[in-house]
């Protein structure tokens, strides 16, 4: 059974920094952070390959956020620098058998999210 469990949202202030992670469980994936704000799409942040070579990421997000892996403790990190309040969204990290990329329909599992809100 495949779980995917996030921690590390929570309060700040423009500017600031944050980490997120995502614990994988029952199998080895490529993985990835998407965000959803109120009233918007789930809009894709992030993705890593499953040995960790290979990223991509939102052009809203290049050169703030960090995408990295340990595939000795099955987590995913999103290092996220610089927030600013558009950045406020619920995100969710996914996990896909076979997929890398910015695609949400092609990832087959997601976590329940977590909160992030910035605040100016």
């Amino acid at each position: 059974q495949v779980q995917l469990v996030e921690s590390g949202g929570g309060f700040v202030q423009a500017g600031d920094s944050l980490r997120l992670s995502c614990a994988a469980s029952g199998g080895t994936f490529s993985m990835a952070w998407f965000r959803q704000a109120p009233g918007k799409e789930r809009e894709f942040v992030a993705s890593i390959s499953k040995r960790g070579r290979s990223t991509d990421y939102a052009d809203s997000v290049k050169g703030r956020f960090t995408i990295f892996r340990d595939n000795a403790e099955n987590t995913v990190t999103l290092q996220m620098n610089s927030l600013k309040p558009e950045d406020t969204a619920v995100y969710y990290c996914a996990a896909s058998t076979s997929y890398s990329g910015s695609l949400k329909s092609r990832y087959d599992y997601w976590g329940q999210g977590t909160q992030v809100t910035v605040s100016s």
